[in-house]
């Protein structure tokens, strides 16, 4: 076992000085800089869990620390260093593995003298970093923490202990409100104080995780659960729909505070991007919920268009309105709209049950049973029939005048509500065909 000062070698020992490597000698530099300003800090760091170049068999890492990495050659050092000295410090088995997602600054260089494995990830993204990494881990656990030097990897025993304790996904939470801490220009105040409280409540709103902040990015879990879940995503989306597929199945989730610093990069600035990445999480969260993108709204409007209807039909004024044709067809858009926003939520959840993305729950099997193919036929034949059947004593009315002028606000009260009836008794037939062919599972 090697138990010498992990390599702190210049950076320019370690990196290839040749044009086809690193162009430029002002980011050696800086990179030389970096190594030794970290060797400064660590100057008598512990013995590291295992010699960087010693065979370990997959069966003996219990716990495989997963970096993305993209141009983070300002902090990278001393996060693999902290990881090491925890690691070191509490006897775990471990490994380092670094997910470069096509770094140009030398950052895998840096990483593989400290003793770090470097997995290249040709596919942009965070996500896809995060993926390539973990599949390539070898650990029972992971943990999973940005390079920025913003998470304390000295913290990761407190991870490991919740994972030995039988949580499948420790999550980590840097606000006050889960027992976190944000140090002094660490988030910027509008992702302190209303991105992230406002998302990590709907999270827990829309999908019950028991959790209180779906930002942090720094965050353990097993590598059977991180099998188990399938993630799709390849974007920033990846942690989010960890903790959403997480609480849906039924995860065992711990919370674990800890504590937000400042981010050290000096060459760029942070990847994150307030307005596109809100509207990111808002979408994903919504697509990963048939039941408030399209049941609420639908259901909503179908009701309004229903009290449309009871008040329209008979005329009723309300503060010297009169209520009239123009209501009805108001009423019968929103009971069309609202018709197609339930069957969309229909759709969209059982695609998602066959797909594996959310499980199926107790109300969707009862629908199941009771909405089969035929019986959506017989109720959308059953309305078309009336509907035509209205539409029908308006051309007979019409008749009776000898195709002449009819009175407008008469008949319109007998042919808006046809045509309305008509168009979702067709709506329904179709729909019903429609997803009993979503509902052939595939072998």
């Amino acid at each position: 076992m090697n138990t010498e000062t992990p390599v702190l070698t210049t950076a320019t020992q370690a990196v290839d000085r040749s044009p086809q490597s690193v162009d430029h000698a002002a980011m050696l530099d800086r990179l030389d800089a970096t190594v030794e300003a970290v060797g400064a800090c660590l100057a008598s760091p512990p013995p590291i869990s295992h010699d960087a170049n010693e065979s370990v068999a997959p069966a003996e890492v219990e716990l495989s620390v997963v970096m993305p990495c993209l141009n983070e050659a300002d902090t990278l050092a001393t996060c693999i260093l902290k990881a090491q000295q925890a690691m070191a410090e509490h006897g775990i088995r471990g490994e380092i593995v670094i997910a470069d997602n096509g770094s140009t600054d030398g950052s895998p260089q840096i990483a593989a003298s400290l003793g770090a494995r470097v997995v290249h990830v040709a596919e942009k993204g965070y996500g896809n970093a995060l993926r390539g990494g973990i599949q390539a881990s070898r650990g029972k656990c992971v943990l999973m923490g940005d390079a920025d030097d913003s998470y304390d990897f000295l913290e990761l025993p407190k991870f490991l202990d919740q994972l030995r304790a039988g949580h499948a996904l420790a999550q980590g939470c840097r606000l006050p409100s889960g027992g976190g801490r944000v140090m002094p220009g660490a988030m910027p105040p509008s992702h302190r104080w209303l991105g992230n409280p406002m998302f990590s409540w709907l999270v827990r709103r829309m999908f019950k995780a028991p959790i209180h902040d779906v930002y942090c990015g720094l965050r353990g879990f097993t590598r059977e659960l991180y099998d188990q879940l399938e993630l799709r995503s390849t974007g920033m989306e990846f942690a989010t729909e960890m903790i959403i597929k997480s609480s849906l199945f039924g995860v065992d989730i711990a919370e674990v505070p800890t504590t937000l610093h400042p981010d050290g990069r000096k060459a760029h600035a942070p990847h994150l991007r307030t307005v596109r990445d809100g509207w990111r999480t808002l979408r994903f969260f919504l697509m990963y919920s048939p039941r408030w993108l399209f049941l609420a709204p639908g259901v909503g409007m179908f009701l309004l268009g229903l009290i449309g209807y009871a008040l329209a039909l008979p005329g009723t004024k309300i503060l010297g309105a009169s209520l009239d044709a123009h209501t009805l067809l108001i009423a019968s858009l929103a009971m069309l709209l609202g018709s197609q926003a339930v069957q969309f939520a229909v759709f969209a959840k059982t695609f998602a049950i066959s797909e594996g993305l959310i499980p199926e729950d107790a109300r969707m099997r009862r629908f199941r049973r009771l909405m089969t193919l035929e019986r959506g036929l017989a109720l959308g034949v059953a309305a078309s029939a009336i509907g035509s059947g209205l539409i029908l004593a308006a051309v007979n009315q019409w008749r009776s005048a000898g195709f002449g002028p009819l009175n407008y606000a008469t008949t319109m009260r007998w042919v808006i509500p046809g045509v309305t009836l008509a168009a979702l008794g067709c709506q329904a037939m179709l729909s019903s065909f429609f997803l009993s062919i979503l509902r052939m599972a595939r072998k």
